[in-house]
Formats: structure tokens, sequence, C-alpha cells
């Protein structure tokens, strides 16, 4: 398995660049995609910093952090490259991978989402997933 600590960490700092080169980290939940660990993937809403600025460069970097986006003290710096995907089959896989880490704490986005379909002044912002692959 590649990256096992972050298989095991619970929040990464997810880091992406400016287009000036100036990083830019949010702490994000981050689920396998894959057995490898090859790709990984989270969720967020869409046409934030984070998507914006992956629209002109597919490279970032992720390192386990706290909630807060503190890092782990020695924790390894993992470069990588990530895309935005937005169509509905990308999205669920995307979900279901942060579920099967997460579980009912996963939960609570998806029923917000349902309300939103139900009640549309209560409607939750675009959600877009991102797929990350590390080497």
């Amino acid at each position: 398995m590649h990256h096992p600590e972050l298989a095991k960490a619970k929040y990464v700092s997810f880091t992406t660049f400016r287009k000036n080169g100036t990083p830019v980290s949010t702490p994000v939940w981050f689920a396998p995609l894959d057995p490898t660990c090859d790709q990984w993937a989270f969720m967020s809403n869409d046409d934030v910093g984070k998507t914006k600025r992956l629209a002109h460069t597919s490279r970032v970097t992720v390192q386990e952090c706290d909630l807060r986006g503190r890092v782990k003290e020695g924790a390894p710096i993992v470069e990588g490259s990530a895309v935005v995907v937005r169509d509905e089959a990308s999205q669920q896989r995307v979900r279901a991978a942060v579920t099967a880490k997460y579980g009912l704490m996963a939960r609570g986005f998806e029923v917000a989402s349902l309300v939103g379909k139900v009640i549309p002044a209560l409607k939750p912002s675009p959600r877009a997933g991102i797929i990350v692959t590390l080497p």
C-alpha cells in the first residue's frame, strides 16, 4: 500500500498553488479510491479557491494534519496532481470512498444535499469531487 500514513490520517493538508506559485493549504478529509492508494479523493464546494486554482495547475501536495490544518510534526510532504470532477458518476465514486472511510460523519453531507433538492431555499452550494493521484 502506498502512503499508509495518509490512509490512517483523519485530515490532510491539501495544498494547491496560485498562478504566481504561492501555496494555499486547506485541511480536508482524504479517502483512498483504490486499494493501492495511488488515487485519493474528497468532496468540496465547487467554484471555491481550490477548484479555481486547479483549473490552471494540477500540481498539489498533501501532508497529514489536524482539523485546523496544523501539520503533524515529521509528516512527509507528498507531491501529486489533482483534477476536479463534476459529473454525477465521478462524484458518486468519490462520495462512496469518503463514506467508506468516514462513515456516518460523511452521510451528513448527503442528507444536506437531499434536503436541498426538496426545499430549494436550503439548497447547498454546488459540489465537486477532487481526485488526487500520488506516486
